[in-house]
């Protein structure tokens, strides 16, 4: 295994760690997690400071691995694949707990999901037609707005909480309405291998 698949399990396992401790019932152990108080008014969790930072290092294993691959010429197969299964762990797994725990609203990840199985599905038909599918500046960019707004989201807006911007809702937003557009850009672009008869 290549430093780069390496990167990628890394990832998913990262991503595992943090849908755990957000989901696991530590109350039903005893277990309360300590609060800190910031700016004499904010009050965050230790759980979701833990979170945010292991999210933050699996964000950033994101970039990492595929630069790698592509810089050393070591993309791999297995990478590929990995690479996406790790991608919906960390994003969308993290997006219906967030849901689940009333932190967005459950149209979020609804939309993000049913956009990335429509893309999926045209980079594998696609695919099978010879037709290289690469991603496009929106894509990339809905993904940089995806992760910042969750990292925030994850330490409750801090430190632009304390100002009253709510800039992590405000980039979860656009990135799903960036995830919606890219979805349709997919589309228009591939649309021809789409209908191409075999």
């Amino acid at each position: 295994m290549n430093l780069p698949n390496k990167i990628t399990v890394s990832r998913i396992v990262l991503s595992i760690i943090v849908l755990v401790m957000m989901v696991f019932p530590f109350y039903q152990i005893g277990f309360e997690w300590p609060t800190f108080l910031i700016a004499g008014r904010m009050e965050i969790s230790l759980k979701y400071i833990i979170c945010a930072v292991l999210f933050i290092i699996a964000s950033l294993t994101d970039f990492l691995d595929g630069h790698i691959a592509r810089k050393y010429n070591c993309v791999t197969d297995f990478g590929k694949v990995m690479d996406a299964i790790a991608d919906k762990i960390l994003v969308n797994g993290i997006l219906i707990v967030l849901a689940a725990e009333n932190f967005i609203s459950v149209v979020i990840p609804v939309v993000i999901i049913t956009r990335d199985t429509f893309v999926d599905s045209i980079k594998m038909v696609a695919g099978q037609s010879g037709h290289a599918v690469g991603a496009s500046i929106l894509g990339k960019l809905k993904t940089i707005c995806m992760l910042i707004g969750v990292s925030l989201m994850l330490l409750y807006n801090w430190p632009f909480e304390l100002f009253g911007l709510n800039v992590a809702d405000a980039l979860i937003i656009i990135a799903t309405i960036l995830s919606v557009v890219s979805g349709v850009q997919y589309y228009n672009n591939n649309k021809k291998a789409l209908f191409k008869e075999v």
